[in-house]
């Protein structure tokens, strides 16, 4: 049985009125940037891919040579093509204003170019997160407001998985769809027609090296976790982290769990951005029949105050979801 392209898929969804023209060729061509990068990946130590490129990005984080080059590769693939008004990217300090050499479209794209960076010289799973905006009416030339919006607003989210298999998880708003790279043509291919998360796990994902900052709600959650049969919950939970959230992610999607990355004593705001992996991955989540907070609230209604604010992440099975939410607010 021959399987159906991610264009056929987004054909599809336009003419099911899920998505329009400029959306369709917006999200074929970060996919195009994303094969592109994933064969970069691929070579690794042959393509002097890896180690440090000696730079900062505007967090301050030493960047990767793959960080810049997949930073490029995707404003490459999408300056050009009339659909957007600008992007914004986890690399750059402020939005990108596309060339007045071409033509200006209706959304804004915001990118993590390469989540999960740090893990590139040992060979783990990392990827490429993106978020679909649409440009306010009457914005020519988007400033950091345009961009502004809660995650609500979402048009359209995906992130692409770089390992084994390079896989690509998308949705426009109608439910969750799963890609697999098919290297030779390199193409996007429909293998999981719908994505949908068990609503209880017996799985979790925290980095646990930063226990002793937790608050008193995510220590008491662990701890029922790892009490196991004996314990509140009456049975074992397993404890999974990659330390790269498109790993993690994609896991608790296809498997249930809950993956984990609250504010703490020590990252009193959160560690992961709002903009560019919390909003992307809790749009998903939700999508696939899951939840997303940072604890206390509904990540999708955060308003945004700036484009690298940092948020806490606790997402996927609704019910363990709901049950850290429920201890926040005890």
């Amino acid at each position: 049985m021959r399987r159906k392209s991610l264009s056929q898929y987004l054909t599809e969804q336009v003419r099911a009125g899920a998505a329009t023209p400029e959306l369709m060729q917006l999200v074929e061509q970060v996919a195009e940037a994303c094969v592109s990068i994933g064969a970069l990946v691929d070579k690794g130590a042959l393509a002097n891919m890896l180690g440090s490129a000696r730079t900062e990005n505007v967090q301050g984080e030493t960047q990767k040579t793959l960080d810049v080059i997949s930073n490029d590769l995707l404003i490459a693939a999408t300056e050009w093509t009339g659909v957007l008004a600008a992007l914004v990217s986890e690399e750059m300090e402020a939005p990108y204003q596309i060339p007045d050499t071409y033509p200006k479209g209706p959304y804004l794209l915001l990118f993590d170019p390469l989540d999960g960076s740090s893990n590139i010289d040992v060979n783990i799973s990392i990827g490429t997160i993106f978020s679909v905006l649409e440009c306010p009416k009457g914005v020519s030339k988007p400033d950091v407001a345009a961009f502004m919006q809660p995650g609500s607003k979402q048009v359209a989210a995906g992130f692409v998985v770089y390992g084994p298999s390079t896989l690509m998880v998308l949705t426009v708003g109608r439910g969750v769809v799963g890609f697999t790279l098919d290297r030779y043509p390199g193409t996007f291919v429909v293998t999981q027609e719908k994505v949908s998360i068990p609503a209880d796990t017996s799985e979790f994902a925290i980095n646990a090296s930063n226990m002793r900052n937790w608050e008193a709600p995510v220590t008491r959650y662990i701890d029922e976790c790892l009490a196991g049969k004996t314990g509140a919950r009456g049975r074992d939970f397993n404890m999974r982290w990659v330390a790269s959230m498109v790993a993690d992610v994609y896991r608790t999607l296809w498997r249930g769990g809950i993956f984990m990355y609250p504010k703490d004593a020590k990252h009193k705001e959160g560690r992961l951005r709002l903009m560019y992996e919390a909003n992307p991955m809790s749009f998903i989540v939700e999508q696939a029949g899951g939840a997303a907070s940072d604890g206390r609230r509904r990540i999708l209604d955060i308003q945004p105050t700036g484009l690298h604010q940092r948020v806490g992440v606790i997402l996927g099975s609704k019910n363990e979801v709901e049950r850290v939410s429920a201890y926040h607010s005890a």
